[in-house]
């Protein structure tokens, strides 16, 4: 066995052990995560972070995946030809406007701040949405870590048996835990109306033999390690020690909607981002730190209003971050819950050929909620024509600056990669500290 591990490259090392530990124990929850086994173990130096007075524990961090138009949601220019065919109505702060298709929201703006004055370097989706969840440019050399991985690092594991982290319809490139040391990796969960699936104990496996094949695994475990005295192998077996701790632990109700009633569920909208927000108020209620949850389709290159793509989309965002809001704030969860609103670039203040909107990085919108925010107002602002940044300009590094702050993350404290490189929650971003 020795010369077949020793043979074998990265990715054979870890779907061998993958295999001999689902073939053991006859159960599969193994999650696959970016550099679950590659990456090595952060080293602790570098000088202390600057000090920092956010209130917010937790974060609900919302991705608009494809692009969302700042024109059509929270940027509205009445009476400009780029408005479009969008309409502006009344919140519930006097004077300020956002579009017709977010009636929820304008009822809950006094718990939001926008931020229509966001830019980035770059008008392609990937770049973008790396930037976005890093506030690093992509490289080969490097991955860098995702916000829910930085606050762990920063703060401890919170939770024994629920992972710190769950992303909820997250793309196969997120970054996850980047070069951090695999305890770090988020659990993902691909529909939230099926939960974490594959949790069950086979039938045919009854639960004597179930923890006879646990006890066999730790015995294999243990003289592998003892031969074979790596960290990437330790990483691995502290994981699945902790996928076995969360098959039997009443806490796995967590994931499983079907504990709502029906009447509230259909209160998010019965669709993946509306259950997924869902998902993300019980995780934080049941002491989960970070929660992602990934809504695509604002790619709107055509027919943006004629085909009815843009109320379709904002109508599901409208109705599940209204319903999590009035839901965070009833049950005492807001104060201390940031919430999270972003995408990776706007689109084109002029209507294209096509009846769509383009990629646009000179301008969008983002907001900010709860977590110690200051609610109902919008900061910064874009030019008349929605075209570029008019005041107060902020890169995605300020805005994941700002997102670190809230949290009472130190944004000056370095970090290594194993390449001996050192990194920060949010590279060299500034928080924006009026929001705070």
């Amino acid at each position: 066995m020795r010369e077949i591990y020793k043979k074998l490259d990265g990715v054979g090392r870890r779907q061998f052990l993958e295999y001999a530990a689902k073939s053991a124990l006859g159960v599969s929850v193994l999650p696959v995560f970016n550099n679950m086994l590659e990456a090595a173990p952060t080293k602790k130096k570098g000088p202390k972070g600057a000090p920092v007075t956010g209130k917010a524990k937790r974060l609900i961090y919302l991705y608009m995946a494809g692009a969302m138009t700042h024109l059509d949601t929270f940027d509205l220019k009445p009476g400009h030809k780029n408005q479009g065919d969008t309409k502006g109505i009344k919140t519930s702060v006097p004077g300020a406007q956002i579009s017709e298709f977010l009636p929820t929201l304008a009822e809950e703006f006094d718990k939001m701040a926008v931020i229509n004055s966001m830019y980035t370097e770059t008008g392609a989706h990937g770049p973008g949405e790396y930037m976005m969840r890093t506030s690093y440019k992509e490289i080969a050399s490097t991955r860098h870590p995702s916000m829910g991985p930085w606050i762990q690092r920063f703060r401890g594991r919170q939770n024994k048996n629920l992972p710190d982290t769950v992303l909820i319809s997250a793309p196969a490139r997120h970054p996850s835990s980047g070069f951090l040391d695999p305890s770090f990796s988020p659990l993902p969960i691909g529909d939230p109306n099926r939960g974490l699936e594959n949790t069950d104990t086979p039938a045919y496996l009854s639960e004597n033999s179930f923890e006879k094949r646990i006890d066999l695994i730790n015995k294999f475990d243990k003289k592998f390690q003892t031969k074979f005295k790596n960290q990437n192998v330790l990483a691995y077996t502290d994981f699945y020690s902790q996928a076995t701790s969360l098959l039997s632990s009443d806490e796995l109700k967590a994931f499983d909607l079907n504990e709502e009633k029906a009447e509230d569920r259909d209160k998010y909208g019965r669709n993946s981002f509306g259950q997924g927000c869902m998902l993300a108020r019980r995780l934080v209620e049941n002491n989960v730190r970070c929660v992602e949850v990934n809504f695509g389709g604002w790619d709107m290159h055509r027919d943006i209003y004629d085909d009815g793509i843009l109320p379709t989309r904002t109508g599901i965002l409208d109705k599940a971050l209204g319903s999590l809001l009035k839901d965070l704030s009833e049950r005492g969860l807001l104060d201390e819950t940031l919430v999270v609103l972003t995408t990776e670039f706007g689109r084109t203040p002029v209507i294209n050929q096509n009846g769509g909107r383009d990629h646009h990085p000179g301008v969008f919108s983002a907001a900010l909620m709860g977590g110690g925010i200051k609610g109902g107002h919008f900061y910064g602002k874009s030019d008349k024509g929605g075209q570029s940044v008019d005041a107060d300009g902020v890169l995605p590094a300020d805005f994941n600056a700002t997102i670190a702050s809230a949290l009472n993350l130190p944004l000056d404290k370095e970090i290594f990669s194993p390449d001996g490189r050192p990194f920060k929650v949010a590279h060299d971003g500034e928080a924006v500290t009026k929001l705070l």
